[in-house]
C-alpha cells in the first residue's frame, strides 16, 4: 500500500489537504489507484490545502464536505487554498451561512 500525499475527505470536496509538505511540480495521486491526480503550481506546507479542480471566483471552497469559504478570485488545479485567495466564513458573525 502507497502512502497518500494529500487526502481529500468527501466526494464534495473541491480541496485536497496535504499530508506533507509538497514541492512545485510534484504530481499528487488523491487516490489509492492514482486514477486521480494533480500537479502543484506551487509549493504547499503540511496541513495545507490546494485546489484539485478549478475554483471560479466567488465560488464554495468545500472541505469536509462542507463550504468553510469563498474563492477571491479563480484558483487553477494545484494552487495553494488559504487566506490569499479565500473569505473565510468560520466564524464569522457578520456572514450568514449562506452566501448572498
Amino acid at each position: 500500500m502507497s502512502k497518500l500525499q494529500a487526502v481529500v475527505v468527501n466526494s464534495l470536496d473541491n480541496v485536497a489537504t496535504a499530508m506533507a509538505t509538497l514541492k512545485t511540480g510534484t504530481l499528487v495521486k488523491l487516490s489509492e489507484e492514482g486514477d486521480t491526480t494533480v500537479e502543484l503550481r506551487e509549493d504547499i506546507s503540511l496541513g495545507h490545502k490546494f485546489s484539485i479542480h478549478q475554483i471560479e471566483s466567488d465560488s464554495a471552497i468545500v472541505k469536509y464536505g462542507e463550504v468553510i469559504g469563498y474563492a477571491t478570485r479563480t484558483i487553477q488545479p494545484g494552487e495553494h487554498v488559504h487566506i490569499h485567495n479565500v473569505l473565510g466564513n468560520r466564524g464569522r458573525g457578520d456572514l450568514s451561512k449562506e452566501k448572498p
